[in-house]
This record gives C-alpha cells, structure tokens and sequence, in this order.
C-alpha cells in the first residue's frame, strides 16, 4: 500500500498494484483497474515514484526470505 493525499488534506493508503495509470489534469487522478478513479495532491511522478518504492520493499522483503526445502 502507499500513502497518497486527498484534496482535502486528507491521508488515504491505496493498493499500489490496483493502480492502472496517473495524470495531471490539472490534478492528479488516479484511475484503478476496474475503472474507478480518485483525486490526489500528489503529482503522477510523485505517485510513480511511491511505487517503485513499494515495489522495491516487495522484492526486498521476499529475498530476505530463507528458502525452505
């Protein structure tokens, strides 16, 4: 999950892999897989960029992993 900001101020965590695409228009909408949509303050490379992260902390997390067998 990433922490995004509403308009509003407010803190909303969103599923990172739900996320089909970000753009500007002039604010940043987030549009999901099954077509719904939010408006956040952060930008689209700020939001690109909170998921790489997280994906990152994924990768980490599962080769940090001892393999059993």
């Amino acid at each position: 999950m990433i922490e995004l900001t509403r308009l509003n101020g407010s803190r909303l965590y969103v599923n990172a892999e739900h996320i089909r695409y970000a753009e500007a228009n002039p604010d940043t909408v987030i549009t999901f897989v099954d077509g719904s949509r939010i408006v956040v303050r952060d930008t689209p490379s700020e939001v690109a960029h909170k998921v790489v992260l997280y994906k990152e902390s994924i990768l980490r997390a599962a080769s940090s992993q001892p393999v059993e067998g």
